[in-house]
């Protein structure tokens, strides 16, 4: 589970950083900053609990570093609202994985399951956020949303093997 959250919150920083890039400091700006610095708080617990408990990173890292810059890329370039629409994508099946994760933790270990409670928490604002920005109004919404969620679910899965 720790290797997995790792990998998927580096990703999340990843993207957000490939849709700075492209949208810089626009009227999105404070939107992107307040989320990637969450994802970011969260990166850095991940980090911190993959040296506590000897839990190896997923190997696809230099995959999800490219991977990940190059959607928050490509969506930014759409336009913010396309952007906003990946955010709603990644943060729909990223707040079901932790909710899977916080119900098979909650007997074995309830101070991670409130640990990702809390992170759930915050992508769940993530995702209401972006809807609220004018997410279902980019172009292809529909069809965008189904292949990023997708796509992150490819990753959860190549991320547990690897």
């Amino acid at each position: 589970m720790i290797r997995v959250d790792h990998a998927g919150e580096y990703g999340a920083v990843r993207i957000y950083q490939g849709q700075r890039a492209v949208l810089g400091r626009g009227a999105a700006g404070p939107t992107l900053d307040h989320m990637q610095a969450q994802e970011e708080a969260h990166l850095a617990r991940f980090r911190a609990l993959i040296a506590e408990r000897r839990v190896r990173p997923t190997a696809l890292l230099p995959l999800w570093h490219l991977a990940g810059f190059a959607l928050g890329a490509v969506t930014a370039a759409l336009g913010t609202r396309a952007a906003m629409a990946c955010t709603v994508a990644v943060e729909t099946e990223i707040s079901a994985h932790y909710a899977r994760q916080e119900a098979a933790l909650a007997a074995t270990d309830p101070a991670l399951a409130a640990e990702i409670a809390g992170f759930r928490a915050e992508e769940e604002e993530h995702h209401d956020t972006a809807l609220a920005a004018g997410a279902a109004g980019a172009p292809g919404y529909r069809l965008l949303s189904a292949g990023i969620r997708a796509g992150c679910r490819l990753a959860i899965a190549a991320s547990e093997m690897l």
